[in-house]
């Protein structure tokens, strides 16, 4: 519906300062804003207090792992339906299903390609792809 849409909100939880410059100044427009997270436990954090519309979860982080703060969001009857997309430098072969099944929506590995985040972000925001 034209005029009616809200600004969609993305958290962006990594502990290296450049992914989270790279992926909010990939992200953020007039209609979606971006906030950052450097560490599992400040995701947690921000998380239960911003409600966003979107996750972009580091696996390997500070004080909570991305498993470990994923593991509590799924606990938590008020963030089942909360996407949560892994972005990680684990590109092993297994490392993208081990991430699916412990309840990622989806996974970009790292380094980020523009396209694949845009690809993904949109599709789980349900945006038309160039919007």
């Amino acid at each position: 519906m034209v005029g009616t849409s809200r600004v969609k909100l993305i958290l962006v939880a990594d502990d290296s300062p450049a992914s989270r410059e790279l992926i909010r100044e990939t992200l953020e427009t007039d209609d979606r804003r971006v906030v950052e997270a450097r560490d599992g436990r400040q995701a947690l954090e921000m998380i239960r207090e911003s409600l966003p519309d979107l996750v972009l979860m580091d696996i390997q982080m500070p004080y909570f792992d991305g498993y470990s703060v994923l593991e509590k969001l799924r606990s938590d009857s008020r963030f089942e339906a909360l996407r949560v997309i892994a972005v990680t430098a684990y590109a092993m072969h297994g490392d993208r299903e081990k991430a699916l099944s412990a309840g990622f929506d989806g996974y970009i590995t790292k380094p980020i390609q523009i396209g694949d985040l845009r690809a993904q972000v949109d599709r789980f925001l349900e945006i038309e792809p160039g919007k």
